[in-house]
């Protein structure tokens, strides 16, 4: 993925890839990208099953969650395409390497930029999902399938939370939490007066990635572009 960081020339490159796609799906990136945010996110601690994984990826990327974080212990962060259904291609995943502190570079990297990080515990002592406002930019928790949360991940969140169960089974599965969790915090923040889209930038920035993914040879492509604007710079 080129990420070019002069804002003209991006554009340049913008209106040279656009040639490339055709107006149905320019249309429709426009469209889900009006619908993005970083209102809300979500991170993910050594989930080790690949379904659950790819199956939050997609869920994410249907409510417009555009970053997911991965905290990695023991397992390796992988997805399966049959259940992401490409979901992941759209999305900004960022990843912490096996570390003693990859816990708390994930966490301290939320907080500055400003979310309110928050434990996805099943402990009816904490706040439900239903008390989290949604003009507070939010950070959902998920810890593993068999043991949850680690106590470093607890410790490092700014509060817990849970989704409220009225049956005799103790927790929902990982893929149905966020599924849940995702559910209702976007809906509550669409209908909200929260500014909750991307900034401009953001979407110039995130546009000009899909471009890149939506059409064939994009290396070779904006290569040739960049290649071309020297040359007519050197001759004139």
């Amino acid at each position: 993925m080129v990420k070019i960081e002069d804002e003209s020339v991006r554009e340049e490159l913008v209106s040279y890839l656009e040639q490339f796609l055709t107006e149905g799906r320019r249309a429709r990136l426009m469209e889900v990208l009006k619908n993005r945010t970083r209102q809300l996110t979500v991170v993910l601690e050594d989930l080790y099953q690949t379904q659950n994984i790819s199956a939050v990826l997609r869920t994410c990327e249907c409510y417009g969650v555009q970053d997911v974080h991965v905290i990695r212990h023991r397992n390796e962060f992988e997805v399966h395409k049959d259940i992401s259904m490409g979901a992941d291609k759209w999305l900004s995943i960022h990843e912490y390497p096996q570390s003693d502190h990859n816990v708390k570079d994930c966490v301290d990297r939320l907080h500055e930029q400003g979310y309110w990080v928050a434990a996805t515990l099943p402990d009816e002592r904490k706040r439900t999902i239903f008390d989290l406002p949604v003009g507070q930019k939010t950070a959902f928790l998920f810890g593993t399938e068999l043991t949850g949360l680690s106590e470093e991940a607890i410790r490092y969140a700014d509060g817990n939370v849970l989704i409220p169960m009225y049956g005799f089974t103790e927790s929902f599965n990982i893929s149905n939490s966020a599924a849940i969790i995702l559910s209702h915090f976007s809906e509550r923040m669409r209908q909200s007066g929260v500014q909750w889209q991307l900034s401009d930038e953001e979407r110039e920035q995130l546009y000009f990635e899909w471009l890149q993914k939506s059409v064939k040879n994009p290396d070779m492509l904006i290569g040739h572009y960049m290649k071309s604007k020297a040359s007519i710079c050197r001759e004139s």
